[in-house]
């Protein structure tokens, strides 16, 4: 059973050693053994691991909700409609997200229409950011 070392895998998985470290950190890949000199001897199975993180993470869940998954993945005794319920909870959040992003762009294009034609002592830009108006 062939092992990678930290670097390897970092290469495999298109991210930085810091990144495998902080992993690790979190518990979202297992500690591996070491040799006698000290090198992480990652199981063969590490970089799917790793794909699967980052691809959770892509799609918007947060590491605590990746290691909540990861476990309903390798744990047969956990619900599957589990992870169906999480996947549209996080669409909720997604959808949220949208609107509160879409009501920024409306302001913010309603003052940049109001900016074009003011003095800049008057910019209504720098005054609603003054006036801490809400969205």
């Amino acid at each position: 059973m062939e092992r990678l070392t930290i670097g390897r895998l970092a290469q495999l998985g298109g991210v930085n050693l810091e990144t495998i470290r902080y992993y690790e950190r979190r518990g979202l890949l297992a500690k591996p053994p070491r040799t006698e000199a000290g090198y992480r001897q990652f199981p063969p199975d590490s970089p799917q691991r790793l794909r699967f993180i980052k691809r959770a993470q892509e799609l918007g869940f947060t590491l605590d909700e990746v290691g909540e998954l990861l476990t309903l993945r390798h744990d047969p005794e956990q619900n599957r409609a589990d992870v169906h319920a999480r996947a549209a909870a996080k669409i909720e959040n997604i959808e949220q997200k949208i609107k509160t992003l879409a009501a920024m762009k409306s302001v913010l294009s309603g003052l940049i229409e109001r900016c074009e034609h003011c003095a800049s002592e008057d910019c209504p830009i720098l005054a609603s950011l003054e006036q801490g108006a809400a969205i």
